[in-house]
């Protein structure tokens, strides 16, 4: 059986912020190679606009222990307190590296870096919010993207573009490589490596209305699956407040952060009602749930299941001085249309361009929008993938980004962290990594069988006779998370959804595909990547119906409030071939701050 052999110390795959960052770290010591389905700088990370956060105190006072018990408190207390601590602590740190690689944030007339507010950031006395987001316009994320690109350029890390990553080679429960598909021309390539990092990202696209790009497709979560592995706090995905109407794309945080006021149908500011101090720059969980309530109660844009969001001028400076928002000099705030097309460039052109909005003179029309997997392969603190949920280590495997669970977010993450996730994580990991791979030597693989394998679960999708689509399953399983698993949730809808989930893994076994070339061959991999998804959405579906509370992202209508004494615990989730679910539990971390209701 034909295949290309590859050797290099460390495999990362994934070339988003955190596989970039893990991949310049442990490249500077040792033989690296990045693997990814895209071209680097098409990562998704390119699409995190409003900022990444960090304690600088460069407009205002600000401290990291106020950054991570807001970390913790947005978490709504199931994130663990240690991984919260090493982050916010290690996040000026990183940011001022990112600037010294070349990053161009926004600056302070001064010339330092430049932050302002985002949604669950506060001054932890007077509970008002703070700037803490360091950001690039709105463009952050694509200047992380950009700069540890270049750098992983300079540093001789080796890239190998356009590769779907296909199987993890296990052996004696060790990971010792990967198995690849290259895009180009179909053939199958084997990466051996001492550590394989997984940096993957998301899977949004489990949902209809989606911020993620459509190919992410949880592929490192599904194979960790596969291999009888667990994932962690399926339950916990984020559905960010304001996406465009009907397509899903964000609208960021910012937009909030630099005046925005969200209004319902009757032309009334409704923020104030859910969070009466920070009002818009409540947490995500809590926004998204208030928009909801206003959709279901009547209020939405001319009955429909929509907001808006306002930031033109005329509107912003008439809140900035009800609220009396006030800049750290003691000046009342004002913007004005070149702040707008400044600030928010690229939202600026979204809107335009997707639902022909000037947002200088109408308001946007949002609703939320699947955002953000808080949970995912878990790991410990420096990567390394846990195996159960006493905490056993995986040999040579690593999680970071998106795909991982370390778990810094607990139950809802808070805006500007998922860059720094990335970018702390990312060199943590590679850090690690590197030291781990110099005490080992390479261990044997059986390349052909791992070969053999993938070429088998390839052929059994080009060469089946069924009569299914996997594009109309794909689009059922949308269809049934939205309904039943999304912002707010119940039992009995859950427990259809699981009944329809497993009928349609079911059915999924005898897909038929028109493609059956070598190059190129998407229609393959895409019904490849729907395996996943179910995979994906069965998990999620089985942790959330478990789990009989609401807490953070995780919202049930029947069980309304956050039941610390049955539920203050993580969710270890294992699903085996015959796709039975099994759940176990381990504890969550607490190093300081006990549980109490979150007010804002």
């Amino acid at each position: 059986m034909q295949y290309h052999y590859h050797k290099h110390d460390v495999i990362i795959v994934g070339a988003g912020g955190a596989g970039l960052m893990a991949a310049l770290y442990a490249g500077k010591e040792v033989d690296t190679a990045v693997i990814s389905k895209l071209y680097p700088t098409r990562s998704h990370t390119g699409a995190a606009q409003g900022g990444v956060g960090a304690a600088l105190a460069n407009l205002e006072e600000d401290h990291w222990e106020w950054h991570a018990y807001d970390t913790i408190k947005g978490a709504d207390f199931i994130g663990d307190q240690d991984a919260i601590e090493f982050m916010c602590k290690d996040a000026p740190d990183v940011v001022y590296e990112l600037e010294h690689m070349g990053l161009p944030f926004d600056r302070t007339p001064d010339g330092k870096i430049s932050q302002r507010r985002f949604g669950g950031h506060t001054n932890n006395e007077t509970k008002q919010a703070v700037m803490r987001a360091c950001n690039s316009a709105d463009r952050t994320g694509h200047m992380i993207l950009q700069t540890l690109y270049q750098q992983c350029i300079k540093h001789n890390v080796n890239f190998y573009d356009e590769y779907q990553m296909l199987d993890l080679i296990m052996v004696d429960g060790e990971a010792r490589g990967v198995v690849a598909y290259e895009i180009d021309t179909g053939e199958l390539h084997v990466f051996h490596a001492k550590a394989v990092m997984l940096a993957t990202g998301g899977w949004g696209p489990v949902w209809n209305i989606t911020s993620n790009a459509h190919t992410l497709t949880g592929d490192g979560p599904a194979l960790v699956l596969r291999h009888g592995l667990p994932l962690e706090d399926m339950e916990f995905f984020q559905f960010h407040p304001t996406g465009l109407f009907k397509l899903g794309i964000l609208i960021t945080e910012a937009v909030r952060g630099e005046g925005g006021v969200l209004i319902n149908g009757k032309g009334e500011r409704f923020m104030p009602k859910y969070a009466p101090t920070v009002k818009e720059l409540a947490s995500r969980d809590v926004v998204s749930r208030a928009i909801y309530m206003e959709v279901m109660a009547g209020n939405g844009v001319d009955g429909k299941d929509y907001v808006y969001l306002d930031v033109t001028p005329e509107t912003v400076n008439h809140y900035f001085e009800v609220d009396d928002s006030r800049l750290p000099n003691g000046e009342i705030r004002k913007i004005d249309d070149h702040f707008v097309k400044t600030k928010l460039e690229d939202i600026s052109d979204f809107c335009r361009t997707y639902v022909g909005v000037d947002p200088t003179k109408e308001p946007i029309p949002v609703q939320p929008t699947a955002h953000y997997a808080m949970g995912g392969i878990p790991t410990d603190i420096d990567t390394h993938a846990l195996a159960n949920e006493k905490g056993d280590l995986v040999p040579g495997l690593y999680a970071a980004g998106e795909c991982g669970c370390i778990s810094v977010h607990g139950g809802n993450r808070l805006g500007t962290n998922s860059l720094l996730d990335l970018v702390v994580f990312g060199r943590r990991g590679g850090k690690v990594m590197a030291q781990d791979v110099k005490k080992m030597e390479f261990k044997p693989i059986d390349a052909e069988a791992a070969v053999a394998k993938v070429r088998a679960e390839l052929d059994a999708i080009l060469n089946n006779t069924g009569t299914e689509s996997h594009a109309d399953i794909k689009q059922e399983m949308k269809n049934i998370m939205t309904k039943d698993v999304s912002v707010f949730r119940v039992e009995e809808g859950m427990a259809e959804a699981v009944q329809k989930l497993r009928e349609l893994r079911e059915r999924y076994k005898h897909i038929h595909i028109d493609d059956k070339g070598k190059r190129f061959n998407t229609n393959l991999l895409e019904a490849w990547q729907v395996g996943n998804l179910l995979d994906l959405a069965l998990v999620t579906a089985e942790s959330a119906l478990a789990r009989k509370e609401s807490r953070g992202a995780h919202a049930r209508d029947d069980y309304p409030e956050r039941d610390d004494e049955n539920w203050m615990k993580h969710t270890m989730v294992y699903l085996d071939a015959d796709g039975k679910v099994t759940l176990k539990y381990k504890p969550v971390t607490v190093t300081k701050y006990q549980p109490v209701k979150r007010v804002y």
